[in-house]
């Protein structure tokens, strides 16, 4: 298979329409990172999506619309404490879990009862969903447990000769995905997956709780509710190590222990040799996360280390993706 890429243009976007209601698959830009996207009700069009990707079929797909009307034939139910956060936070990086219509098939919600589903913020994805006239099942546009894409450039690298076209909307201005949660109660939410609309966002409309699994291993054979809770997700080919320091310390440690193809992430903006600089702030190093991983093997690092980041606001959703990038292996440094 060829795979173009294309600028995004009204010629593009309207080839992507055509791709995908042949049940196709295509590249596809959002605000949080590059998308495979498909017919969200179609079957055999979304086992193309698990077929590109290399992916588990019991990971559920998060479905995108791109106007809240389309939102109720998705769905059986929809809380009033939903609509209330879509008022406030769609279009954006916002994913709610709701119990699914038989319009989502089994394959496309992982085999759960539920569906995930979000508006994003990118005028580019909204257009091309527009002009398919369907939902969207749309989870990260690379090779499965790999790091995820943030350029176009990126899912080339993934996908080239795996699917027909991509569409270039240059970089996300997020770079990790979007936010995920539950409602386990009518006035509170749950947190599966930290992402750019934070727990502190969130907290000024209603109670939160935030999933263990976010900051945990998850129990080994567990059925997830949503994607990126696997054990180890986001990796690139070099190992993974969160550093638990900061500052000089952090810088110390790394070249105490580092051994030829070592990289570093620091947050020091004068970064240099075996350091890059991850990012001054939490928006700073969601939006070059990715990125950087993808780096690391571009230059054939061995190992990375990272220094622990905040936890705090969006820095919750850079932890979570290093955990799992690291397979949880977290360094002590005092021990």
């Amino acid at each position: 298979m060829i795979t173009e890429l294309l600028p995004f243009s009204a010629q593009s976007v309207r080839k992507a329409a055509e791709i995908m209601a042949a049940g196709g698959v295509v590249g596809i830009p959002t605000e949080t990172v590059y998308g495979l996207a498909a017919d969200a009700r179609n079957e055999a069009a979304v086992s193309r999506i698990f077929e590109a990707k290399g992916r588990p079929q019991d990971n559920p797909l998060i479905v995108h619309i791109s106007d809240i009307s389309q939102l109720a034939p998705l769905v059986r139910e929809v809380p009033p404490l939903a609509l209330r956060l879509a008022d406030r936070f769609w279009a954006g990086p916002l994913t709610m879990i709701f119990p699914k219509s038989d319009l989502i098939p089994a394959a496309t919600s992982g085999g759960l009862d539920t569906v995930a589903v979000r508006m994003p913020q990118s005028p580019e994805a909204r257009a091309i969903i527009d002009s398919c006239g369907f939902p969207l099942a749309a989870p990260s546009a690379n090779l499965s447990g790999s790091p995820s894409p943030t350029t176009a450039q990126h899912v080339m690298k993934d996908m080239d000769g795996r699917i027909p076209l991509i569409i270039d909307g240059g970089e996300c201005s997020c770079g990790v995905e979007s936010t995920v949660l539950c409602f386990p109660a009518a006035d509170r939410v749950r947190i599966l997956r930290p992402g750019g609309v934070t727990a502190e966002m969130l907290s000024e409309l209603c109670s939160v709780e935030i999933d263990p699994a976010v900051t945990s291993e998850p129990a080994k054979g567990e059925r997830v509710l949503s994607p990126g809770m696997k054990y180890r997700h986001y990796s690139p080919r070099a190992e993974v190590f969160i550093v638990n320091a900061h500052g000089k310390d952090f810088a110390d440690w790394c070249l105490a222990h580092a051994a030829e193809g070592t990289l570093a992430l620091s947050a020091d903006p004068n970064a240099h040799g075996m350091f890059r600089c991850f990012g001054r702030d939490e928006q700073e190093q969601a939006h070059r996360l990715f990125a950087l991983l993808r780096e690391a093997d571009d230059e054939g690092a061995s190992t990375v280390y990272v220094e622990m980041p905040s936890k705090d606001g969006i820095g919750l959703a850079v932890y979570n993706r290093l955990l799992r990038a690291a397979a949880f292996r977290v360094i002590e440094t005092d021990e």
